[in-house]
């Protein structure tokens, strides 16, 4: 019998191609997103109501949900969206509201699915983190912030549930063709004039970065063999360089810093 797999953010980007691809390898998709009417019609798979920064809706999807299931699989957590600028111009409330979203929605819809995972005495939860949450890159500051956060929170909540059968993974991309950087949010209005020079630097770095990024295809394999793993690691960077760079941040930290400061001089 194929499992039964909800993913969050299923509207586009990695998430959309994510479902299809499981879709057609005959597993039962069920995709998230806060505006559903604007694509069900187009979608293969179920896609159900949902906003991750709202309490009521987090209520509302999963009472929903179990009214169209009666067991899950998986929970594949993927919603969520990009900040970006330098720490000091952008505004405290843009840093929360991203936290609201990649961090805390992510908790809450975690969180509202624990008790069925747990009755189950199994399940799986994959969680889209991203390379710059191991790493901390300039201009991303509460962006890296909040996949730390969330890296960190899963982290420690897999020893808790390895009792009840239910495994815990992190995957982590580096810059891939999708919306994210599209549809990422700048602080533009609080420029500080001592950064002026470095912001376009490092502005051109992220841009070159997003332009030379690669195909999302192996996010979504990556993904589909943590499904289909009886055993599985916790941490999963994708893509190419990601082994290099995660091996001179560790061993070579110099080395590591001074490409990154060399991007933007």
């Amino acid at each position: 019998m194929k499992k039964t797999i909800l993913i969050t953010g299923a509207s586009s980007g990695f998430g959309l191609m994510l479902a299809k691809n499981l879709h057609q390898q005959g597993f039962n998709v069920i995709g998230t997103s806060r505006t559903p009417e604007k694509y069900a019609s187009q979608l293969p798979f179920k896609l159900l109501e949902l906003d991750v920064d709202n309490d009521a809706s987090i209520k509302r999807f999963t009472e929903k949900l179990f009214q169209w299931i009666d067991h899950l699989d998986v929970l594949v957590n993927n919603a969520g969206y990009m900040v970006t600028g330098i720490a000091e111009e952008t505004p405290l409330e843009l840093g929360r509201q991203q936290f609201e979203t990649n961090f805390w929605g992510t908790i809450k819809v975690t969180n509202a699915l624990l008790p069925y995972f747990r009755r189950q005495k199994n399940g799986q939860i994959i969680t889209v983190s991203s390379i710059v949450g191991l790493i901390g890159p300039p201009n991303l500051s509460f962006y890296t912030a909040s996949k730390h956060a969330i890296q960190g929170y899963f982290k420690s909540l897999r020893f808790e549930l390895d009792q009840f059968n239910i495994k815990v993974n992190m995957v982590e991309p580096v810059w891939f063709k999708t919306n994210l950087g599209r549809n990422a949010v700048s602080a533009t209005k609080n420029n500080i004039a001592d950064y002026d020079a470095y912001r376009e630097k490092v502005n051109a770095a992220t841009q070159k970065g997003i332009d030379q990024a690669e195909e999302p295809n192996a996010v979504v394999e990556k993904i589909g063999r943590l499904i289909e793993a009886k055993d599985s690691k916790f941490s999963n960077p994708v893509g190419k360089m990601t082994g290099m760079i995660l091996f001179l941040q560790s061993y070579l930290p110099k080395m590591f810093e001074g490409a990154i400061l060399k991007s933007v001089r």
